[in-house]
Protein backbone atom coordinates (compact mmCIF):
# COMPACT_ATOMS: atom_id res chain seq x y z
CA UNK A 1 0.00 0.00 0.00
CA UNK A 2 1.35 3.39 -1.00
CA UNK A 3 1.25 5.69 2.01
CA UNK A 4 2.96 8.35 4.10
CA UNK A 5 2.65 8.39 7.88
CA UNK A 6 3.79 11.40 9.90
CA UNK A 7 4.67 11.41 13.59
CA UNK A 8 6.41 13.56 16.18
CA UNK A 9 4.01 16.46 16.58
CA UNK A 10 3.53 17.78 20.10
CA UNK A 11 2.94 20.81 22.30
CA UNK A 12 6.19 22.70 22.83
CA UNK A 13 7.14 26.03 24.39
CA UNK A 14 8.46 28.91 22.29
CA UNK A 15 12.17 28.45 21.66
CA UNK A 16 11.87 24.68 21.90
CA UNK A 17 12.61 21.95 19.38
CA UNK A 18 10.79 19.08 17.73
CA UNK A 19 11.68 16.45 15.19
CA UNK A 20 8.99 15.27 12.82
CA UNK A 21 9.21 11.98 10.97
CA UNK A 22 7.47 10.69 7.87
CA UNK A 23 7.58 6.99 7.06
CA UNK A 24 6.94 6.03 3.44
CA UNK A 25 5.84 2.68 2.13
CA UNK A 26 4.67 1.06 -1.08
CA UNK A 27 7.00 2.86 -3.48
CA UNK A 28 10.70 3.28 -4.28
CA UNK A 29 11.30 6.07 -1.80
CA UNK A 30 14.83 6.97 -2.90
CA UNK A 31 13.60 7.90 -6.39
CA UNK A 32 11.42 10.79 -5.25
CA UNK A 33 11.74 14.25 -3.83
CA UNK A 34 9.91 14.70 -0.54
CA UNK A 35 8.32 17.82 0.86
CA UNK A 36 6.97 19.05 4.18
CA UNK A 37 3.96 21.38 4.15
CA UNK A 38 2.01 22.95 6.98
CA UNK A 39 -1.43 24.40 7.42
CA UNK A 40 -2.36 26.75 10.22
CA UNK A 41 -6.01 27.34 11.22
CA UNK A 42 -7.72 29.61 8.72
CA UNK A 43 -4.72 29.68 6.40
CA UNK A 44 -3.73 27.97 3.19
CA UNK A 45 -1.35 25.04 3.18
CA UNK A 46 2.21 26.25 2.60
CA UNK A 47 5.48 24.61 1.62
CA UNK A 48 7.97 24.37 4.47
CA UNK A 49 10.91 22.41 3.07
CA UNK A 50 11.73 20.03 0.27
CA UNK A 51 14.54 17.55 -0.36
CA UNK A 52 15.46 15.99 -3.66
CA UNK A 53 18.52 16.84 -5.68
CA UNK A 54 18.88 19.77 -3.31
CA UNK A 55 17.07 21.19 -0.31
CA UNK A 56 14.90 24.30 -0.23
CA UNK A 57 13.14 26.08 2.60
CA UNK A 58 10.46 28.66 3.07
CA UNK A 59 11.97 31.99 4.08
CA UNK A 60 10.08 31.85 7.37
CA UNK A 61 11.93 28.72 8.52
CA UNK A 62 15.41 29.19 7.02
CA UNK A 63 18.10 28.81 9.66
CA UNK A 64 15.69 27.17 12.11
CA UNK A 65 14.40 24.04 10.33
CA UNK A 66 16.39 21.25 8.68
CA UNK A 67 14.98 18.63 6.33
CA UNK A 68 16.77 15.31 5.94
CA UNK A 69 16.09 11.80 4.70
CA UNK A 70 17.23 8.26 5.34
CA UNK A 71 16.60 6.19 2.22
CA UNK A 72 17.49 2.97 4.04
CA UNK A 73 14.60 3.64 6.42
CA UNK A 74 12.25 5.10 3.79
CA UNK A 75 11.88 8.16 5.97
CA UNK A 76 12.11 11.92 5.78
CA UNK A 77 12.55 14.17 8.80
CA UNK A 78 12.04 17.78 9.77
CA UNK A 79 14.17 19.06 12.64
CA UNK A 80 12.56 22.22 13.98
CA UNK A 81 14.51 24.49 16.33
CA UNK A 82 13.78 27.88 17.86
CA UNK A 83 10.09 27.27 17.44
CA UNK A 84 7.72 30.23 17.41
CA UNK A 85 3.98 30.44 18.05
CA UNK A 86 3.50 31.16 14.35
CA UNK A 87 4.91 27.70 13.59
CA UNK A 88 1.75 26.20 15.06
CA UNK A 89 0.10 24.13 12.35
CA UNK A 90 -0.66 20.66 11.11
CA UNK A 91 2.44 19.43 9.30
CA UNK A 92 2.07 17.17 6.28
CA UNK A 93 4.47 15.00 4.36
CA UNK A 94 4.09 15.01 0.57
CA UNK A 95 5.38 13.23 -2.49
CA UNK A 96 4.25 14.45 -5.89
CA UNK A 97 5.01 12.72 -9.17
CA UNK A 98 3.39 11.65 -12.40
CA UNK A 99 3.58 8.03 -11.32
CA UNK A 100 2.30 8.44 -7.73
CA UNK A 101 0.09 11.45 -8.17
CA UNK A 102 -0.13 13.83 -5.22
CA UNK A 103 0.47 11.70 -2.14
CA UNK A 104 -0.23 13.11 1.34
CA UNK A 105 0.07 11.80 4.86
CA UNK A 106 -2.57 12.34 7.52
CA UNK A 107 -0.66 15.15 9.20
CA UNK A 108 0.77 15.71 12.67
CA UNK A 109 -0.15 18.62 14.96
CA UNK A 110 2.55 20.99 16.17
CA UNK A 111 1.51 23.54 18.78
CA UNK A 112 3.95 26.17 20.03
CA UNK A 113 2.63 27.84 23.14
CA UNK A 114 3.66 28.77 26.65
Amino acid sequence: QVQLVESGGDLVQPGGSLRLSCAASGFRFSDYAMTWYRQAPGKERELVATIGGRTDYADSVKGRFTISRDNAKNSVYLQMNSLKPEDTAVYYCNCRSIRLGNLWGQGTQVTVSS
